[in-house]
């Protein structure tokens, strides 16, 4: 597999060399950075000052000790001291030509890595109640998953999709009798309409449906509907289907796809829970008081002990998630991500504590967790709170038919999860430089545009030299687009889509700006080679990049 910074490589093999006389029995950490300050060269390692001190050595000294038994190479133009003993590397144009070729030869493949090295990882994300509509919050988190699954996927590991369905609980007996309401001629507002329902619309196309017996299909199931009003649970378990099948509808149009929908209901049906719950007893990890079952969470660093079976006999809502996880571990998946609100923030201690109480050697800090906020939406500069189809939310259908799939999935990635996020409907259907979605596609068109008038094939610049590209926005260009690697690395070690994005934007930037300042079709036929196989490298990287966030690259626009 490619390395990650083939340039930072260099480096680091010419100061391991050096290293190798100055200090061979002293062990370092060669830390490659790129300067702030790009005076200082294209990169800088603090060897020196690590040095220092177990050498009993001053690090100016040092640092010209190590430069005297540096190895020679035409790809360092020249290297100087700076500061307090700090190495900095001025590299030679050639330096960066290499990344061109290797980004057309290895195409679609030019930035995966191989840390995952096979290994497993389950993601868990959308995991929505049906009962109603995926909100704007869904779409957020059904973003951050679809691109963390792609981003793991280009380090090596096997990744799992899976949707968890609370199809369990208070909140589908509500669905249930507000459906039941409106199949009874009952509407919002009306005396005897239920305090706790569902209020949006489509509640009401719930029961017309089911009194018309219609059927509805979805992931898992197939219903018919009795239209008997009178029948709880039959409304239940039309009204369940219909609202999944109305996701699947949302998540179709995110083009969002699940390996497993997961059902909260199997773990009861299936004895999980209660298997989990004996299990606890058995090991000593629980106590009763005030008729209920308490877990010892506290001896996991929780910050009080938590009730795990109410007086009444229910079950609270961590202890299926306790079994859920077991059941995640039994599967094989060693390494589990949650993708929750941050209003989930609450469950993570007692839920890690209950994996731990059972004994089966559940590693500590599983599952991990990516919480986000969630969105605001903003359109003709004032904030929208309500939607005709959901009542008391934006939908996220309502958002991809205001503006589109690729616009809605790069905007709710462009920030850290856990920060506050408005999405601006306008913003999103601007064709300018503003917009960022459109800066970044628009240098793809761009590109394409260059490759139409020209008339060649791509494959025919496989001999072309790059010595022409001297100019300073084509080597901006070509060490913006080494970077991609480390990149996609790094936002997949850190669960953080959104350096993809920032790369994105800060590319097409670079792009945009040598696109302005040089012509492509010269007439030199050397330089025109080279600058249009340069453009097709950054074209390959930007497609690659979209595709992580599940973002199309047009050609035209």
């Amino acid at each position: 597999m490619s390395s990650t910074h083939p340039i930072k490589d260099l480096i680091v093999r010419l100061l391991g060399e050096a290293l190798d006389t100055v200090a061979p029995d002293t062990p370092v950490s060669l830390d490659i950075e790129r300067p702030k300050n790009a005076t200082h060269g294209d990169f800088s390692c603090n060897v020196a000052m690590q040095l220092a001190r177990p050498l009993k050595k001053n690090p100016r000294e040092l640092a010209q000790h190590i430069l005297n038994e540096l190895p020679a190479s035409p790809l360092v133009a020249r290297t100087e001291i700076a500061g307090a003993g700090f190495i900095n590397f001025h590299l030679a144009p050639a330096a960066w030509h290499g990344i061109v070729p290797r980004i057309r030869a290895e195409g679609a493949a030019y930035g995966r890595g191989d840390a995952g090295q096979g290994q497993r990882v389950l993601v868990e994300f959308v995991s929505a109640n049906p009962t109603g509509p995926l909100h704007v919050g869904h779409g957020r988190q059904a973003a951050l998953g679809d691109a963390l699954c792609n981003l793991f996927a280009t380090q090596g590991w096997a990744v799992h999709r899976e949707f968890y369905y609370n199809d369990a609980g208070v909140q589908i007996a509500t669905l249930a009798t507000s459906v039941q309401a409106r199949a009874k001629g009952l509407k919002p507002g009306d005396a005897g309409w239920p305090e706790a329902a569902y209020n949006g619309e489509y509640i009401g196309d719930i029961a017309t449906d089911f009194l018309a017996g219609k059927t509805v299909r979805a992931d898992d199931r197939e219903v018919t509907a009795s239209g008997n009003a009178d029948d709880l649970d039959a409304l239940r378990e039309f009204a369940v289907a219909y609202l999944r099948h109305e996701q699947d509808l949302d998540l179709k149009a995110f083009a969002v796809k699940f390996d497993h929908f997961y059902l909260e209901s199997s773990l009861y049906t299936s004895g999980r829970v209660e298997a989990t719950v004996n299990t606890l007893v058995a090991n000593g990890k629980t106590y009763e008081h005030d008729g209920a079952l308490w877990l010892r969470t506290t001896d996991y660093g929780d910050d009080k002990d938590r009730v795990m079976k109410k007086s009444d006999g229910g079950y609270t809502y961590f202890v299926p998630d306790v079994a859920y996880h077991i059941a995640k571990w039994e599967r094989g998946y060693t390494r589990a991500i949650n993708i929750q609100g941050t209003d989930h923030h609450g469950t993570i201690a007692r839920v890690r504590a209950g994996l731990q109480a059972v004994g089966l050697g559940i590693a500590e800090g599983y599952p991990d967790y990516l919480l986000h906020t969630m969105v605001r939406v903003m359109r003709g500069g004032e904030e929208v709170k309500i939607s005709k189809r959901a009542g008391s939310y934006v939908t996220l259908r309502d958002l991809i038919e205001w503006t589109s799939k690729d616009a809605v999935r790069f905007f709710l990635l462009s920030r850290k999860p856990d920060t506050e996020y408005v999405f601006d409907v306008d913003l999103a259907l601007a064709k300018n430089n503003d917009n960022p979605v459109y800066y970044v596609q628009y240098a793809h068109a761009r590109i394409c545009r260059v490759f139409e008038e020209w008339g060649g094939q791509p494959a025919s610049l496989a001999d072309a030299s790059l010595a022409p590209l001297t100019a300073p926005h084509e080597l901006a260009l070509m060490q913006r687009l080494a970077e991609y690697p480390e990149v996609i690395a790094t936002a997949a070690q850190e669960l953080s889509p959104h350096l993809v994005v920032h790369y994105l934007t800060t590319l097409a930037g670079d792009f945009h700006a040598w696109y302005n300042a040089e012509k492509f079709l010269v007439d030199d036929p050397a330089t025109r080679l080279a600058r249009l196989a340069l453009a097709e490298a950054c074209r390959i990287t930007i497609v690659n990049g979209l595709a992580l966030l599940g973002v199309s690259a047009p050609e035209t626009m």
